[in-house]
């Protein structure tokens, strides 16, 4: 089983991911559908990588 600071390192990286396709997807169209529902899901990201790597610094995981 995976420690909740790793996992909360790929939902940050997810987060990232979701950003920059909806920055590219900005620059080469306007702001659309699309766009709104890859800043959802990162902003979702975000918020529970955040949230995981928080739970380890309060001491429960084992790193």
């Amino acid at each position: 089983m995976r420690s909740p600071f790793f996992s909360g390192l790929i939902y940050i990286a997810l987060g990232i991911t979701f950003t920059v396709f909806a920055i590219q997807q900005v620059i080469s169209s306007d702001w659309g559908f699309f766009v709104y529902v890859l800043l959802i899901f990162a902003t979702f990201d975000f918020g529970a990588g955040f949230r995981l790597i928080g739970l380890c610094s309060i001491d429960f995981c084992d790193l």
